[in-house]
């Protein structure tokens, strides 16, 4: 359960405190010792150790060793921007203000006033020319539409994201035959490599076939990266079972046949198979929900109230309809006869997913004081209403 009694600010500026306590002359003698050099392999690790809770806790694993991992990153955070107080340099309301002021400038169809944006690909494209503007703006020059991948990370997760920055400004395939067509032709290119022999020749046509990989990966919405890294999770644990299986039949050390392991290998595969699905899994992307209201005026009211208390941002006015997101969906009502019949045996229910039992009550206490007709009911942290199109809402968190 969410302690709502807590506040991020405060406990933020707990841990500030903490880590200046620890900074002190009479503080942590370890703590003390430490610089950015020195600080380095605990940031990477700290960033790694969250990313294998990630994988977790999309296998079913517990969401509160997920939150100890991201307070240990938050700890690495507080640090260095300890180091950059003691210097001078700037505070953790430094490092808070910026990414606050950055977020702002680069959603203006949220806090600009702009009106809505048609869809997460224009929200990309938006962001693009405005860190080309902020860039110029620093600089006196746009730089490149590439610039803010970093070096040092994984060559797979760079190959994909430097596809997806160039994608930004029309550099991209067509669809998704066009992209698997290519990497047939890198494949077949790296073939005649193998069959020539040359070294430099196979690592350059293997190096296209990777990216095309990654270019793929980015395509069909499943990171490169993320897929090699269970694809190793998977490779890791049918081994295991492998030498398990071995040691229990006392098959000495790098004896064992072929065969014999490809045996254990297809047991653990299928011992994979008949596990119960993970208790979580990404939600696939739904573009845009479409209704036609025969009340159009009335609905558009509704929901020009009702958006910004779920965090939506309102669409560009239209005489003919009305559209509210939240960048991953997008309901637009239309004006027209009703579309949505009630199914058999019981009305049709739209759920939207709330942030925490607490956004769950301030909705309810909100429509009940300003929408009283809405017919809201609250009940076992989840809210139930109507609109005016007579479309049923379910507002609860996903545990609810």
């Amino acid at each position: 359960m969410v302690d709502t009694t807590r506040t991020p600010g405060a406990e933020l500026q707990r841990l500030v405190d903490i880590m200046q306590r620890l900074r002190a002359q009479d503080g942590c003698p370890w703590d003390r010792e430490q610089d950015l050099r020195s600080l380095r392999p605990y940031l990477l690790e700290e960033a790694f150790e969250v990313l294998e809770e990630m994988d977790r806790v999309g296998y079913g694993g517990s969401w509160r060793t997920f939150c100890e991992e991201l307070g240990d990153l938050l700890f690495q955070i507080v640090f260095h921007a300890q180091l950059g107080a003691e210097l001078g340099e700037f505070t953790m309301a430094d490092v808070a203000g910026a990414i606050s002021d950055k977020l702002i400038s680069r959603h203006p169809h949220v806090f600009g006033g702009l009106g809505g944006v048609d869809g997460a690909e224009q929200v990309l494209a938006n962001w693009a020319k405005l860190k080309a503007e902020e860039r110029k703006k620093k600089t006196g020059s746009e730089g490149s539409v590439l610039d803010g991948v970093p070096v040092a990370a994984p060559a797979l997760m760079r190959a994909e994201r430097l596809t997806e920055k160039a994608s930004r400004i029309g550099f991209d395939w067509p669809d998704l035959a066009s992209v698997r067509g290519k990497l047939a032709e890198e494949l077949d290119e790296l073939d005649e490599a193998i069959a020539s022999g040359d070294r430099d020749a196979i690592e350059h046509e293997l190096g296209d076939v990777l990216f095309s990989l990654a270019n793929l990966a980015r395509f069909i919405k499943a990171p490169a990266e993320d897929a090699l890294r269970m694809a190793i999770r998977r490779f890791t644990t049918r081994f295991q079972h492998i030498e398990s299986q071995l040691r229990a039949e006392g098959v000495p050390f790098g004896e064992a046949k072929l065969e014999h392991m490809e045996r254990h290998w297809q047991v653990a595969k299928q011992q994979e198979k008949s596990l119960p699905p993970p208790a979580w899994l990404p939600r696939a992307a739904v573009s845009t929900l479409r209704f036609q209201v025969a009340d159009l005026p009335a609905q558009r009211a509704f929901w020009d109230a009702l958006a910004p208390r779920l965090g939506w941002s309102t669409g560009k006015p239209h005489p003919d309809s009305a559209s509210y997101g939240n960048g991953a969906l997008r309901v637009v009502f239309e004006a027209g006869k009703p579309g949505v019949a009630p199914p058999a045996g019981g009305a049709l229910i739209l759920t939207l997913e709330a942030p925490s039992l607490r956004a769950v009550e301030r909705l309810g206490a909100a429509l009940e004081e300003a929408r009283p007709g809405t017919g809201a009911e609250l009940r076992e942290g989840r809210l139930t209403f109507r609109d005016p199109a007579g479309l049923v809402w379910e507002y609860a968190t996903s545990t609810g």
